[in-house]
């Protein structure tokens, strides 16, 4: 069972702000509703946005009337976006090597991705400590399981923060490193849908899978088995994708020289 929560609405949002500072619902609402226009309700949001006020002097407690003091109009010209994933890139390059490379692993998967996909690369010598990382990314909040082991981020931005922590130039190489390493792991077994995973994440690296045919021939063939699946489902989007990458990695001598690979790819 997968449970939804909607935002707070803008009284409850207001109650939340009076209790943390200490100050009358009336004399919190002015900033309440700048927070809830710029964070839309979202618990996530609005901790990180109030924390990011703070930390730049624009929240802050005035010792001489004995409370805490904001500038409404600075707060309301702010750009929530920018000074969010800021802070958040600034919290995770805190974080430990396990909980980094978690949180890279889990943006490269996209927004969600399953437990299991988890035990996997735990089992290699390169991503060993991804099931720590992972209790550590639950315990800070940037991760969140449901009941049948989906993880997700707990925000689109929270995903594309944590995706910042690879290095533009380095990004298509992790994506297909992550491929190969749970392509080697999963080689041989019925792994389901994670089989469209590896091979997104394997086809990042065309062009160093194609300097080794024996390996492309391998990719290939990979491809071709989530192209037929994602037929077996009706997703004909993905399946042309896939099946497009199969061929592409076959040789140009293919019918001659891998027959029985190009006809199956031919009859489906």
């Amino acid at each position: 069972t997968k449970v939804y929560l909607a935002g707070l609405d803008q009284e409850d949002l207001n109650t939340m702000i009076s209790d943390a500072l200490c100050l009358y619902p009336r004399i919190c609402k002015s900033l309440s509703g700048i927070v809830f226009q710029k964070t839309k309700g979202s618990p996530f949001f609005v901790l990180e946005f109030m924390q990011s006020l703070k930390s730049r002097g624009l929240l802050e407690y005035n010792f001489h009337q004995k409370r805490w003091v904001w500038n409404e109009d600075i707060i309301r010209a702010e750009d929530i976006t920018d000074n969010v994933l800021h802070l958040l890139s600034s919290k995770m390059n805190g974080l430990s090597g396990d909980v980094q490379t978690l949180l890279k692993v889990m943006a490269c998967f996209g927004s969600s991705t399953n437990e299991s996909v988890i035990g996997y690369l735990n089992e290699s010598a390169e991503y060993a400590g991804v099931r720590n990382g992972l209790e550590g990314a639950l315990s800070d909040g940037f991760i969140v399981k449901d009941e049948e082991g989906s993880l997700q981020f707990v925000h689109d931005k929270v995903r594309e923060a944590a995706y910042n922590l690879i290095p533009d130039s380095d990004k298509k190489q992790f994506h297909y490193h992550l491929g190969k390493v749970l392509y080697a792991l999963c080689d041989g077994k019925d792994v389901g849908d994670t089989i469209f995973l590896i091979a997104s994440q394997i086809n990042h690296g065309k062009e160093w899978i194609l300097r080794d045919e024996d390996l492309s021939v391998c990719i290939s063939e990979l491809n071709m088995k989530a192209g037929k699946k994602a037929l077996d489902g009706c997703d004909h989007k993905a399946a042309y994708s896939y099946l497009g990458a199969s061929l592409s990695l076959l040789p140009n001598d293919h019918w001659k020289s891998h027959y029985d690979l190009s006809l199956r790819l031919n009859f489906l």
